[in-house]
């Protein structure tokens, strides 16, 4: 088949539009004797005159119901011909039209005496009904030709009195009403569709050939025109014959005097046009609320269950003694989806009640089978489900398990925390339980874990963490404020239930490393109003937050001003520099003027980046106070959002150079960045060094950001330079050394090595993709990195990628695949994969906690985030087949086709951009 593109209806979210062009047509004048004998027909302005004053309402229905009030087009006096050419717009988006929508379009004349269907001094001249998806349930486009019913008002109802569309002539020739077309209008039909085809582009455009078409098509419609009101004249002139002979010929004739004549009106309108045809498509409604039906507790249990109620079947819907059993009606129940299966809340209950009260549990130890059950569960991961029977297990040895902690966040999955009794112990043992490890912490801080005595235990594991392992995880924790329940009221204060953001504002206060970017990410969280993120009620939660954390630093004495001072000065500073960013980017100068704009905005002391006094924190890098920028140092970028480069002075007298960007988000690049860092810190922990260099990022909005620059030079440039063993030849030229292996200083090699080997196994474990020459880099001091994560979880724009990016330049800079440096790679390779699978626990309740966090990657299919990156840990296999898995990927990298040509091709494109 051919490919067919094509748009649903439900992510059309504008208004229906609708152009009312003109009304053609003529009809058989009343005789004047009839006007005289008949004054309501005598004062109606289109027997008056041809040309009278006409106007146009239009309503859209569905199922025999209307959808909208009716729209009307603004007065107009006509003088040749009725054309209101006027666009009505409908108070009605396209994506909430159901399948049976119709337009409901009446025109509307005026008459003092009123009338039949009047409304007011109006009444009807005509109306049509044209439904708004064809046959084949696509949206109507383009110019229609409405058929119009004379002194009738349009009803929208399904089995319509007023269809726009000519009926089948067997119907249409037992309607009275309706004039049978001749050969003449059926091929006037034919060429309107045509026209139709030509004006959306489907039959190609001659000029000269479509002139003389035109041409002729007026004519014969003229023609057309002029013969069905001929033929109408003679079928009414039979009629009056005809009754003249059955009452007498002065009766007869003024019988037929007194009826309308006959007409053969059409309403010319116009439907937007669109690229490509627009099929109907039901918009998906959320599942119906369930209720919070409770579930009984041991002090309910004895209460008697009323009997179920006595169905009565209502008309038409037949009892299951019935012949016709499939008629009756099923109604959805809320409470069933809350509750349990009986049986299963029964067993719970029953099995639960014999240790309810815990006087026997304490001293229950489990035998060696149990033990071992225990200790399978204890090593599940974070995302496995437990089942009833290992949750009744659980429960049974809790008093045990408290010295156990791994076992505390498995306990709280356990608990029924519906019950009321069962609720009250679980907080109880809670407080018995032996300190937990950070990853278990954050775990409960998630979205599945309610309970606020629950979420105030994990705070208070995470208050013995220091600030530097708290930077760590400040992100994710941030993150979690959405899970506090915390009120968007105005009149409620946002910290006073929730333990998470007393304790976060508290610990920002204190220290301004951890204050700096809690502001930050907190800044980002207040102006992202995307719906996708929660829209106002998060952009509240989040500004409440930052409120009581200004009013924290006031009242925390001189340091906390001059703290908050600070974060404002900041906040001009990107202001600042967010200014000539985005005049930049949409400035259509070259890269040369826009440098120099940028540089003259720079040296302009009035923007007060010549002298920074006092010396300001970097917000990316709050650990850096800078004090002027040097403008010598800017670059403009060649992409096409024109991310700026600058310098900025410290204290130190160094430079510290800076990317900023505007027109980007650059959250998920954050991410990745905060999690190589961590595992960079939990690699170290394990006294494997891999020499990684995580340069510094911030968003600093949803749409902006800055970043650390590392002097580095791409691989592609490397290769560009030098043709054999481009990135040997480059750290040979940076680090000479004959007497060194391969030619190089051995500190150089070693660092060369490792780093491959930990951004290899590090962009393997997040699923980085769209990996190319470009965004692989290399330090002069043998520092290799990774840049530009806009891609990760799998994703990758290239078919065929690998699932580890190993380059052969990579492997050529080491000696080959044969030689010692790489065996060392890959054993470097092998420590790193095994360390971080130790500590896949933390990595992915980390993720769990970034599923609300609106990155592009995770919010695409945010349920299966966290099972992709731990699909990549391989946690079901043992460390040796996790190792021969690791193994395989690095092989099959090395020996792949399909890296060499995506690397080919991308070097052709970006030569071809050039």
């Amino acid at each position: 088949m051919e490919p067919f593109s094509f748009a649903s209806s439900d992510q059309l979210d504008i208004p229906i539009n609708i152009r009312i062009i003109n009304l053609d047509g003529d009809e058989i004048p009343l005789p004047f004797s009839t006007l005289l004998e008949r004054p309501d027909l005598r004062h109606i302005g289109s027997n008056q005159s041809h040309h009278s004053d006409l106007y146009v309402t239009v309503q859209v229905w569905a199922g025999s119901k209307p959808l909208t009030v009716p729209v009307q087009t603004a007065y107009k006096a006509f003088r040749t011909e009725r054309r209101w050419n006027e666009w009505l717009k409908l108070p009605i988006n396209y994506k909430t039209l159901p399948i049976n929508s119709q337009l409901a379009i009446t025109i509307w004349d005026l008459s003092p005496t009123g009338g039949p269907q009047a409304q007011g001094h109006a009444v009807p001249f005509g109306g049509t009904t044209l439904p708004l998806f064809d046959k084949d349930n696509q949206l109507l486009r383009g110019r229609q030709k409405c058929q119009v019913h004379r002194h009738k008002k349009a009803d929208g109802n399904d089995d319509s009195t007023t269809p726009a569309l000519r009926m089948a002539k067997g119907r249409a020739a037992r309607n009275a009403e309706i004039i049978v077309p001749d050969k003449d209008a059926d091929e006037l039909d034919r060429m309107e569709r045509l026209f139709k085809k030509h004006e959306q582009g489907e039959i190609p455009r001659v000029d000269w050939l479509d002139q003389m078409v035109f041409r002729g098509f007026e004519k014969r419609g003229i023609q057309s025109a002029r013969s069905s009101l001929e033929r109408i004249q003679r079928q009414r002139a039979l009629e009056v014959k005809a009754s003249r002979n059955e009452a007498g010929d002065q009766e007869g004739k003024q019988k037929a005097d007194l009826k309308p004549g006959p007409s053969l009106f059409t309403l010319n309108i116009e439907l937007p046009r669109f690229d490509f045809p627009v099929v109907f498509a039901d918009h998906e409604y959320p599942p119906p609320p369930i209720s919070s039906f409770q579930h009984l507790s041991s002090s309910q249990s004895n209460i008697i269950l009323k009997p179920p109620p006595e169905v009565q079947f209502g008309p038409g819907i037949n009892g299951v003694s019935g012949k016709d059993e499939e008629r009756l009606i099923r109604v959805y129940d809320p409470e069933v989806g809350a509750r349990d299966n009986p049986a299963e809340s029964k067993h719970r209950r029953l099995v639960r009640n014999q240790h309810r009260h815990g006087i026997l549990d304490k001293d229950l130890k489990p035998n060696a089978k149990t033990r071992d059950e225990l200790n399978n569960i204890m090593s599940y991961s974070p995302t496995h489900v437990l089942t009833s029977d290992e949750k009744d297990t659980i429960w049974k040895f809790r008093y045990h398990l408290t010295r156990d902690k791994r076992a505390l966040t498995k306990f709280v999955k356990s608990v029924d925390w519906a019950d009321v009794a069962e609720s009250r112990q679980a907080i109880q043992v809670l407080g018995r339980w032996t300190d937990i490890d950070v990853d278990d912490a954050l775990e409960l801080l998630g979205p599945t874990f309610g309970n606020s005595e629950v979420r105030a235990y994990a705070v208070q594991r995470l208050g013995k963490a220091d600030d530097d392992e708290l930077l760590l995880y400040l992100l994710q924790l941030v993150q979690a404020l959405k899970y506090e329940h915390i009120s968007t009221a105005a009149n409620h204060e946002a910290i006073q239930k929730s333990s998470l953001a007393r304790f976060l504002i508290s610990r920002a206060v204190n220290s301004f490393m951890l204050g700096n970017c809690f502001y930050w990410y907190l800044m980002v969280e207040c102006e992202d109003s995307s719906p996708d993120h929660g829209g106002r009620d998060n952009q509240t939660l989040y500004r409440k937050v930052a409120f009581d954390f200004m009013t924290a630093l006031e009242s925390h004495g001189p340091d906390g001003k001059d703290t908050r001072k600070q974060l404002l000065r900041q906040a001009e500073w990107i202001a600042i520099l967010s200014k000539i960013s985005t005049e930049i980017k949409e400035s259509n100068e070259s890269i040369a003027r826009r440098t120099e704009r940028v540089k003259a905005f720079l040296s302009d002391p009035k923007n007060e980046l010549t002298n920074i006094d006092p010396p300001l924190p970097l917000p990316v890098d709050p650990s850096i106070s800078i004090t002027s920028v040097c403008p010598e140092d800017t670059i403009v970028f060649k992409s096409s959002l024109h991310p700026i480069k600058m310098s900025f002075r410290t204290t130190t007298g160094k430079k510290y150079p800076i990317i900023f960007k505007t027109g980007d988000d650059l959250r998920q690049d954050q991410l990745v960045i905060q999690i190589i860092t961590l595992m960079d810190q939990l690699l170290q922990k394990e006294n494997l060094d891999l020499k990684l260099s995580p340069y510094k990022i911030l968003a600093t909005s949803p749409s902006a950001g800055l970043s650390q620059f590392v002097p580095s030079v791409s691989f592609q440039s490397i290769a560009s330079k030098y043709r054999t063993n481009p990135a040997l030849s480059y750290l040979r030229q940076n680090n000479p050394d004959a007497n060194g292996p391969l030619g190089l200083r051995k500190e150089c090699l070693d660092t060369f090595v490792k780093s491959c080997a930990g951004y290899c196994v590090i962009t393997y474990i997040l699923g980085v993709g769209d990996r190319h020459l470009d965004n692989l880099l290399l330090a002069p001091d043998g520092h290799f990195f990774h840049a530009d994560f806009g891609f990760i979880l799998g994703r990758d724009p290239k078919p065929f990628a690998p699932a580890m990016k190993l380059s052969k330049e990579m492997v050529d800079a080491m000696g080959g695949p044969n030689s010692d440096h790489y065996r060392q790679f890959k054993q470097y390779c092998f420590l790193a994969y095994s360390a971080l699978r130790k500590s896949s626990n933390l990595i992915l309740n980390l993720f769990s906690l970034m599923v609300d966090a609106n990155i592009p990657d995770i919010k695409l299919e945010p349920d299966k985030a966290v099972l992709k990156v731990k699909e990549r840990f391989v946690l079901e296999l043992s460390e040796e087949e996790a190792m021969g898995h690791l193994e395989r990927i690095v092989d099959d990298n090395l020996n792949a086709l399909a890296p060499l040509v995506i690397d080919k091709l991308h070097e052709l494109v970006q030569a071809f951009r050039a």
